[in-house]
């Protein structure tokens, strides 16, 4: 009824090749896809006078992507 093969000595059908070929096929995709996740992208440096302005800057850039996150929802 269905197709065998000899492998390693053992009677395999073609059904159960064909299983394992897809799900070895599937995992190895998945393992492909999958991965770290992507980190902030950084931005420029910030090129501040002092430190107050290197502040000020990001309490700004922080205020602007809680904004930002707020129109998104």
């Amino acid at each position: 009824m269905v197709a065998q093969y000899t492998i390693f000595g053992r009677q395999v059908g073609s059904h159960v090749l064909a299983m394992l070929t897809l799900g070895t096929t599937a995992a190895g995709i998945a393992v492909g896809l999958g991965g770290k996740e992507k980190s902030k992208q950084q931005g420029p440096p910030i090129n501040a006078q002092s430190k107050e302005e290197e502040q000020f800057i990001q309490e700004f850039l922080k205020n602007a992507e809680a904004e930002e996150q707020k129109a998104k929802h």
